[in-house]
């Protein structure tokens, strides 16, 4: 059987339960063919997921990226770190399934829809240990240098994601610790751990001694 995500997410999977239903990504479908439109929404996830990564970083300076909060908490630049090299580790484990053979025989199998993993991967309410592969020292000094190193991979995922068939991306089944997914939904899962991270630079951000400059 097909394994993703065991490195990062296995103390995710009690996210995934309850969680609200979410509506992402376009709403306007006029001019697009339904093949192609489950492609956009998640090329566009990507895009807003890299967005809302710049805008909460943009001009930061040297001491802001390195602030902690507390000494057990990770700082923006730790963030930064960790959000990029889970994007490599799962980009790489994912895009290995799905150039592997195809088994739709199992997607009566995947219960979760595309919705709810968003919303249980981006809920802050648990948390959830990092591998030691995976663990940030804050090696980025600079909004910039941190940016340049997370297009660089996601220039690889977006063009991997324009090769792909709507068709491949559904017939492709992986099992998760919460059930599972379908090649589509671990795409989807990479961009909504950079959403769950980018979430939690908003909380050291929003910490009370957070440097002004």
């Amino acid at each position: 059987m097909k394994k993703l995500f065991i490195p990062v997410c296995a103390l995710f999977a009690m996210s995934f339960t309850s969680v609200p239903k979410t509506e992402i990504l376009i709403s306007d479908r006029s001019e697009i063919s339904i093949k192609e439109a489950i492609k956009i929404d998640l090329k566009e996830y990507f895009k807003e997921t890299r967005k809302t990564i710049e805008d909460h970083i943009n001009g930061l300076s040297e001491k802001q990226l390195s602030f902690k909060p507390a000494p057990n908490r990770w700082s923006v630049s730790q963030c930064l770190e960790h959000i990029i090299k889970t994007e490599k580790m799962l980009f790489g484990m994912t895009k290995a399934a799905l150039e592997g053979d195809a088994n739709p025989e199992r997607k009566s199998e995947v219960k979760m829809s595309d919705e709810d993993l968003i919303a249980g991967i981006t809920d802050r309410s648990t948390k959830a240990q990092a591998s030691e592969s995976l663990m940030p020292n804050g090696t980025y000094e600079s909004p910039e240098a941190a940016l340049e190193a997370f297009d660089e991979q996601r220039d690889e995922i977006m063009d991997f994601i324009n090769d792909q068939t709507e068709e491949d991306l559904r017939n492709h089944i992986s099992d998760s610790p919460f059930g599972p997914v379908d090649g589509y939904q671990s795409l989807l899962f990479i961009a909504g751990h950079t959403a769950r991270h980018t979430l939690q630079i908003e909380e050291v951000m929003q910490a009370e001694n957070f440097p002004e400059e």
